[in-house]
């Protein structure tokens, strides 16, 4: 399980990562951080953070949601 969470918490990151540098979030990143946020299975404080962090740019219009 521990192999689980470390290959889900790079994913997370390497996402996270991509979309504040590029300010651009595909539908697919989306449901995944939407998905990862709900299950809350090996979320620390600072990846929920981090997940706020996005849609409240999304909100602000600061990131675009791309296809």
């Amino acid at each position: 399980m521990q192999a689980t969470n470390t290959s889900t918490q790079t994913m997370l990151e390497t996402i996270l990562e991509r979309i504040f540098a590029i300010r651009r979030i595909t539908r697919r990143d989306q449901q995944l951080l939407m998905s990862t946020l709900l299950s809350k299975e090996g979320l620390n404080e600072s990846d929920r953070l981090q997940i706020g962090r996005v849609f409240d740019a999304l909100q602000r219009g600061l990131i675009k949601v791309v296809d």
